[in-house]
């Protein structure tokens, strides 16, 4: 699925290898360029090393993911349980109504100008498909515990909260980059400049505490403010880098986590303490959300190589333009070796955006990326279906189809 996904994004000139001859996880030898690589040692390395994250090991399961998993990712609705699918956005419809009507409410705002540049963020035409993954969670560890379908009103708050709390790491995030458009329309910091973005970010983020805090449940305060926390620690990760290629990948990953995965594997666990005092739930709803939210941005950073800038409603190659190297770039570097060089001066010589792009289109770090991804959704079904059946679940196992296939 993912790869029919792959080659409509326009890169059937480099074909996978055959099912059933990638090899095992080794580090890269002489000849790399002529034959696609294998899922790189560094990645071993970190799944092996890296306690705090528990990042499945993504070595030898790429090569058992082709005979085992990928039939099964397709049909998963069908097969895990009895219940007839649903559409996750239409099943989430109702709990996420008037949502961003009901965030304005919490901001409050007086001050005429704060609430324009507000009102243009929250102008009701993002997905929400973080709100819509807590309330789905919510509901589905609700039925797992005690077979109710209604969705708490702290429940609820979470999902509001975890789209504030996104909204302002967005809005600081476009100041940092210095980012031009966002969701096809200009950045409040270009509008409004950099000053007032960064204080609108601090006052929906400060909006958002307020929130939390009239949940009245420490343990749920202290769960969502370990996303902020991850949210800045994964900024200073992201402004550093590293030369050994082990640590390389296990700086990517982890700062994969903490700026966008934290934020949806901690709102999923806040909204199953609500609903269910069993702590095996609480790991199934932080794990599903982890690999979720690791997944999602995987195939982020294959996008920014293979959509164009309309569809994306962003620059195409943004992140080599800001100096990262993505996933799609580190698996690339096995190939092409001399991207060492424009990695560790961050492309920042001209003419190294253009020639780094080139390459990765040149080398599988595209597919082996979107295997990689295809990884995660796999554990995020096999944790969610720890749980009752239930629309909701079914439901939560179609979004990491959709992660996959989604094309901007």
């Amino acid at each position: 699925m993912a790869l029919r996904w792959w080659w409509r994004c326009g890169a059937s000139s480099r074909r996978s290898p055959p099912l059933g001859s990638l090899p095992r996880c080794r580090p890269p030898g002489p000849g790399s360029r002529s034959t696609p690589a294998a899922p790189s040692a560094a990645m071993c390395l970190f799944a092996q090393r890296s306690s705090a994250l528990s990042f499945p090991k993504v070595c030898h399961a790429f090569w058992r993911f082709h005979h085992t998993s990928a039939s099964r990712l397709c049909s998963c609705s069908k097969t895990v349980s009895d219940e007839k699918y649903q559409d996750p956005f239409q099943l989430g419809r109702k709990d996420l109504k008037n949502l961003y009507e009901d965030i304005k409410k919490e901001l409050l705002i007086s001050a005429a100008e704060l609430k324009e540049m507000c009102d243009y963020y929250f102008d009701g035409k993002g997905k929400a498909f973080r709100p819509m993954i807590v309330v789905l969670m919510a509901r589905a560890c609700n039925i797992h515990h005690n077979n109710s379908r209604e969705v708490q009103a702290n429940q609820r708050s979470v999902a509001v909260i975890a789209e504030m709390i996104h909204t302002a790491s967005l809005v600081h995030d476009d100041v940092i980059d210095d980012a031009n458009s966002r969701r096809g329309k200009m950045t409040v910091n270009q509008i409004w400049g950099e000053r007032k973005a960064v204080l609108a970010g601090d006052f929906i983020l400060s909006a958002a505490s307020v929130a939390l805090a009239r949940i009245g449940n420490t343990t749920i305060v202290s769960v969502l403010t370990q996303v902020i926390e991850d949210l800045v620690r994964g900024e200073f990760l992201q402004l550093g880098s590293k030369e050994n290629e082990n640590e390389r990948f296990a700086h990517y990953l982890e700062k994969t986590f903490k700026k966008t995965a934290s934020l949806i594997a901690n709102s999923c666990k806040a909204v199953s303490i609500l609903g269910c005092p069993d702590p095996k739930v609480h790991e199934i709803a932080y794990q599903y959300g982890k690999n979720v939210g690791i997944a999602f941005q995987l195939i982020d950073d294959v996008l920014d190589f293979t959509s164009c800038a309309d569809h994306l409603g962003k620059p195409a190659a943004a992140d080599l333009k800001l100096g990262l190297a993505t996933g799609p770039v580190l698996f690339a570097c096995r190939q092409f070796p001399e991207m060492n060089a424009l990695i560790m001066r961050r492309f920042s010589k001209p003419g190294d955006v253009e020639r780094a792009r080139r390459y990765v289109l040149q080398s599988d770090g595209v597919q082996q990326t979107t295997y990689l991804a295809q990884r995660y959704c796999h554990a995020a079904t096999r944790e969610i279906s720890k749980l009752r059946p239930s629309p909701e679940r079914e439901a939560l196992i179609q979004l990491t189809e959709m992660v996959l296939m989604r094309d901007k």
